[in-house]
């Protein structure tokens, strides 16, 4: 753990943020050598931090004493090189017990996630995230999506509440992030707040949400692909258009369209797009499904397509 801030760790490296599958061995155990070495390939690659058993890591699959196993070998494989989120969700107090275990295995921060099923009004989602938010000396992001939306007022409290630094998105309302986003900026004045893309396959909205200056994403791509994320990353930074389109045009929409077809796809096709580059990193958990032969065969030429494109670029910027 670096006693920087978590916000400054997050926007000192340029490169996409890395969210690491869990490993599984032959018998279905949590496989720490396989995840450390799916790990190294990510740091290695270029990620700017690792966020570890969060969605596409599986942390609903994984038992307390497996998550703070994998949120420590996280934190040793990356060895300070860039900052370690951890995930932690469910009801308030198996949250707080996740963030416990978190700070105990030397994480950076934590991504908090919707708690388990309920509904709850911002009144209760406030108390539940300032009350995770106190319960250890991690700094927190908190994550919008399915039963924890929320109004612009509620992430201006949010805002004001210590150790919470950031918002990720993952619901996808355009009309209420800029809301949300001119709330902070205008309460706030001068607050750092951070913000960030978290829809699954973020790059296919990377251009809207820069426009409302979100520039922070997830990228699941990387998981099994980093060097189509990178580039694409690069390329949305640099304001490099064409191989943007491009890219969306004959990797990402095919991709989405892909992990469309199967529910939970937004993990298990990962975790298949990981095993095609040559690491065993195992199936995933129940009561998550794999996908059939057919569409790791379709993952297969789309990952084809994507790299083939990125060629072709290299050839041209050449020529």
């Amino acid at each position: 753990m670096s006693s920087d801030p978590l916000a400054a760790r997050l926007t000192a490296v340029a490169g996409p943020l890395f969210f690491p599958v869990t490993a599984y061995d032959a018998a279905g155990a949590v496989d720490l050598d396989a995840f450390r070495a799916h790990v190294r390939q990510g740091v290695d690659a270029g990620a700017a931090a690792v966020f570890a058993c969060c969605g596409t890591g599986e942390f609903h699959a994984l038992a307390p004493e497996e998550f703070r196993r994998v949120v420590a070998a996280a934190v040793a494989e990356t060895a300070g090189q860039v900052p370690v989120v951890a995930g932690a969700g469910y009801g308030t107090a198996l949250a707080v017990h996740f963030a416990e275990l978190a700070e105990e295995a030397g994480a950076d921060g934590l991504l908090a996630m919707p708690p388990y099923l309920v509904h709850a009004d911002q009144e209760g989602l406030l108390a539940h995230y300032r009350t995770l938010a106190g319960a250890t000396g991690l700094e927190t992001i908190v994550y919008q999506r399915d039963n924890a939306v929320f109004t612009p007022e509620t992430v201006l409290a949010l805002a004001q509440t210590p150790g919470i630094i950031g918002l990720k998105d993952g619901y996808g309302d355009l009309d209420l992030m800029q809301r949300i986003v001119s709330a902070v900026r205008t309460g706030l004045p001068g607050r750092d707040f951070l913000y960030f893309n978290g829809l699954p396959t973020a790059e296919l909205t990377g251009l809207a949400y820069r426009g409302i200056g979100v520039t922070l994403y997830s990228s699941a791509v990387f998981a099994f692909a980093p060097d189509i994320a990178l580039a694409f990353y690069r390329a949305l930074d640099s304001g490099d258009d064409a191989l943007v389109n491009a890219l969306l045009d004959s990797f990402y929409r095919p991709l989405v369209e892909l992990r469309a077809q199967g529910r939970g796809y937004a993990v298990s096709l990962v975790k298949a797009g990981v095993r095609l580059g040559g690491l065993d990193v195992g199936p995933v958990r129940s009561p998550l499904t794999e996908p059939p032969a057919a569409h790791i065969k379709e993952l297969t030429e789309i990952i084809a397509s994507g790299r083939a494109l990125l060629e072709r670029h290299g050839a041209e910027g050449r020529g």
